[in-house]
Order: C-alpha cells, then sequence, then structure tokens
C-alpha cells in the first residue's frame, strides 16, 4: 500500500515504519509542526509535505494525532487529499464519525493497535504479534485494513463504533490497574525489606493463568479462600507499615472478593 502519514506522533511513526519494513512504501509525511514532520520523514525515509498543500495520491492517508484534533485535522486536510483512497484515525474511543469531512470522497476507518508504543522503534516492534481494532462501515476498507494488519504481523479483530468506550475502558483497565497494584506491592516489599524482583516469578505465573484459564480462575490468596483471619492481619500490616496505603489496599481487596465470589465474608474487614 502506498501511505501517508499526518502527525508524526509515537504511534503514526511505530505503524508506518513496522509497514515500511513489511513492504509498504511511505509517500509522505506532514503535521501541523513542519520541524516534526521533517524529522518523522527522515525517520520513515520519506518526503515531508507541506501542511497546507496538495497531497500525493495514496491508498490510505493515517491521521494521527490527538482525539480531540482528529475532526479539525480532517476538515484541514479532506480538501487536499484528493488522490487519498481511504482515510483512518488510530483512536480505540473515537468514533469514526469525527473523519466526516472526507465522507463522499474516500472510505474513512479507525485502526487501533492494541498495545504500548512507547517510541517509533520499540513501537514498532511490538506491532508483531498484537491485536489490533478495525473498525469500518465500508466492507472493501474493512477488509483492506484486516490484510494490512495481518501484512504487519499482527491479529486483526472487527470493533463497532458503539463499543468502542467499553474497549477502551478494557484497554486502560488491563494496561494500567495491574501497575497500580504491582506500585503498592513494591511499596509493602521495601517496607519488609524484600526486593521487588522476587515478586517477578509470581506475578509472571498469575498473568499467564489468567490467559490460559480466566482471570477468576486464576485467583489465589486469602481472599479467594475465603480467609478472613489472614486479611484481617493483611490488614493490620499494611496499616502499620504503610498507612496511607490502607484505603488502596482494602479497595483493591473489595474487588477481588467481588471477583472471588466472597465479598459477604469480608464486608466488615475491608468495609
Amino acid at each position: 500500500m502506498r501511505l501517508l502519514l499526518a502527525g508524526p506522533g509515537r504511534a503514526g511513526l511505530s505503524i508506518l515504519g513496522r509497514a515500511a519494513s513489511c513492504g509498504h512504501r511511505v509517500v509522505g509525511v506532514t503535521g501541523r509542526d513542519p520541524v516534526a514532520a521533517a524529522a518523522g520523514a527522515a525517520l520513515l525515509d520519506a518526503p515531508a509535505l507541506p501542511w497546507d498543500r496538495p497531497l500525493p495520491a495514496a491508498d490510505l492517508l493515517v491521521v494521527a494525532v490527538r482525539d480531540d484534533a482528529i475532526g479539525e485535522v480532517a476538515a484541514h486536510l479532506a480538501p487536499l487529499a484528493a488522490e487519498a483512497g481511504a482515510a483512518v484515525h488510530l483512536s480505540g474511543l473515537t468514533p469514526v464519525e469525527a473523519l466526516l469531512p472526507f465522507r463522499g470522497a474516500c472510505a474513512v476507518g479507525s485502526f487501533h493497535p492494541l498495545q504500548t508504543l512507547p517510541d517509533p522503534v520499540a513501537g514498532a516492534a511490538r506491532l508483531e504479534g498484537a491485536w489490533v481494532a478495525v473498525t469500518s462501515e465500508d466492507d472493501g476498507l474493512a477488509d483492506a485494513l484486516t490484510r494490512f494488519a495481518r501484512s504487519l504481523g499482527a491479529h486483526p479483530f472487527p470493533l463497532l463504533d458503539s463499543d468502542k468506550g467499553a474497549y477502551h475502558a478494557a484497554a486502560a483497565a488491563a494496561a494500567n490497574f495491574p501497575l497500580a497494584a504491582l506500585a503498592m506491592a513494591r511499596r509493602l516489599f521495601a517496607a519488609s525489606g524484600v526486593p521487588f524482583e522476587a515478586a517477578r516469578p509470581l506475578v509472571r505465573a498469575v498473568v499467564e493463568n489468567a490467559f490460559e484459564l480466566g482471570p477468576e480462575a486464576a485467583l489465589t490468596g486469602p481472599i479467594a479462600r475465603g480467609d478472613v483471619g489472614t486479611v484481617a492481619g493483611q490488614r493490620s500490616a499494611v496499616e502499620a507499615a504503610a498507612p496511607e496505603l490502607l484505603e488502596d489496599f482494602l479497595c483493591m481487596g473489595r474487588a477481588v472478593a467481588r471477583v472471588a465470589g466472597t465479598g459477604d465474608r469480608f464486608e466488615e474487614v475491608l468495609g
């Protein structure tokens, strides 16, 4: 495919960098910041394009900007992209409707990798094996984006605009809630004189169990067992060692108890 990038940030450069390494061709990079556009173009070995000039012919224009800027950028680019076969944005939350200015001129959709893309090099590598949400009401574009994702070594799946809110919340929960729990664990390990590294094998095993057995079946520990006395002891220990963490510890404990179906046993100790 011939690809155009509008917005030379981490996500866009990661995806187009991976695409270039998989045989696709980047025909240009443009952006509101000409310095950033030139740097992104150099990274992709592609021409930097003026922000206010017509764009060259391409099979796919990738609008890779912040969610709140997608509509504004689409309105600016639509008159300049007469030779674009299709346009997509990279948001997992924003509806495809944000690309309304392109409607009538080309098919529109969204392409959201369910992966963290910290920089263009690491991001491009992490796309291999990642899952990608594909959204488009145009069957031809949906098929093309599905093939595009597979060409990157990714696993595409269809996502309706109406399901994006729950999907994005799930992605945020999966990516960040475990980190909040691990940050708490690190501080409690430190208070015990135990290195955080000691938890690595345990955490890896728990995550593997979650995907092999399901999160509910993978639960372990006193809350899953219904051992109120042990959890009461943990509460006292947390209150003594790191009282500033107590409310978060109790909140997470209540969430675990709900998943385990033992919430009624722990109302008093986790209340």
